[in-house]
């Protein structure tokens, strides 16, 4: 469920918004922290970007290959689908 901050922002010419300090303060967005950008019929999310595993969601023990991140249990269930032992 969304709730209203009372806080009204234009947009500028070039599409930018600015999200006011407070805000970014109590929400823990920091300078060059990215935002992921979500759509629900006329509604616009902004979100935190935390990156997790790419085939599950999952946010815990990852590693990062070339670029994506992989969690721990889901290279071992991969390594079980190929038909590699894996010792826990």
């Amino acid at each position: 469920m969304l709730k209203s901050t009372g806080i009204v922002r234009r947009i500028d010419d070039l599409g930018r918004i600015v999200i006011p300090r407070e805000l970014r303060r109590s929400m823990g967005i920091c300078d060059k922290d990215a935002l992921e950008i979500y759509t629900n019929d006329d509604t616009i999310v902004l979100k935190k970007y935390e990156p997790s595993d790419i085939f599950t969601g999952e946010m815990e023990d990852l590693i990062e290959y070339r670029g994506k991140r992989v969690s721990i249990n889901t290279i071992k269930e991969l390594a079980r689908i190929a038909g590699l032992k894996v010792t826990d």
